[in-house]
């Protein structure tokens, strides 16, 4: 019998870095996501086949049974596609033993709804929905493979806006973030046509020293003002505080410093900064401005984001 699991990506609207030492971060689940199925099929083994979002094949693999039951590896997180899915397939099964058998004689297929370069979780949509099938611990499979603060986890199958925020031992607290802009018309999310390595941008994050409590509790306030904005005034000075204070840990310019200082509207990272999407907020032309260097993937927050 066929078995089907869907994901949503993710965007991280505010806490970025802070997020992993206990900040309150705010992030929203996207329309886009990624679904995985599961059917029967005479191969022994498992079959596996990733669809990129034009679904085309850009993963196809086979594992014996011997592939999957050896040992978990030792080791960094592999780099190869195949092999990282293997990791992947493997820690589920340390962590839920049941989940060995269920994986023999079974063919998986996967379906990115949003480009890969696009950052919008497609390590985190998979690792959501290979651990509802296995039944395991989404974050304990996060925490084993590749890391992270885990509101990705929580973004995947989240139906609004959540407020996302880590207890001392590095346990989720997840809610509904009361964040519903009357002035989401003026919010877009600009493509920077590169994709960022958040786990490059931890590394840096971890040399600069961190964040200390006053910052911390400085993001989670900026996190609360963003939420709770009647308008977009409020909204934008928020996102500028929370740049400036992020960019003073990092000893980073900001996005809007470094390569549109004469917008005239609001910019801000998401997620590892010098990648992936920022958000727009205001500004005049604002399409026609970014366009015209080179930015033609803007999408309208209401496009972007699950209502």
């Amino acid at each position: 019998m066929k078995k089907r699991f869907y994901s949503h990506g993710k965007l991280l609207l505010s806490g970025e870095y802070a997020v992993l030492d206990g900040a309150l971060a705010l992030a929203v689940p996207t329309r886009q996501g990624q679904w995985l199925e599961v059917s029967p099929t005479h191969i022994p083994g498992l079959s596996w086949t990733s669809l990129d979002v034009h679904g085309q094949p850009w993963l196809q693999a086979t594992f014996t049974r011997e592939q999957l039951e050896a040992p978990v590896g030792a080791g960094p997180f592999p780099a190869g596609a195949a092999d990282r899915l293997l990791r992947l397939l493997q820690t589920a099964m340390a962590l839920q033993p049941a989940f060995r058998e269920t994986c023999l004689g079974i063919q998986v297929v996967t379906g990115l709804e949003f480009p890969q370069a696009w950052g919008l979780g497609s390590s985190s949509t998979l690792i959501a929905n290979l651990a509802a099938w296995a039944g395991a611990n989404p974050y304990a499979l996060l925490e084993a493979t590749l890391g992270g603060s885990g509101y990705d986890l929580a973004c995947a199958t989240a139906t609004g806006p959540i407020f996302y925020q880590r207890d001392n031992q590095g346990n989720p607290n997840v809610t509904a973030a009361p964040f519903a802009p009357v002035f989401a018309e003026a919010l877009s999310f600009i493509y920077l046509n590169e994709k960022q390595d958040s786990r490059e941008g931890i590394r840096r994050y971890r040399e600069a020293g961190g964040m200390d409590p006053d910052g911390l509790e400085g993001i989670s306030a900026l996190t609360r003002k963003m939420a709770g904005a009647a308008t977009l005034g409020e909204f934008r000075e928020a996102m500028e505080a929370h740049e400036a204070l992020i960019s003073q840990t990092l000893g980073m310019p900001t996005i809007q410093a470094q390569r549109f200082p004469d917008f005239d509207g609001s910019l801000k990272s998401l997620g590892a900064w010098g990648g992936d999407f920022i958000l727009c907020a205001g500004g005049t032309q604002a399409r026609e401005y970014f366009a015209s260097k080179g930015y033609t993937t803007q999408i309208p927050y209401n496009s972007m984001v699950l209502p």
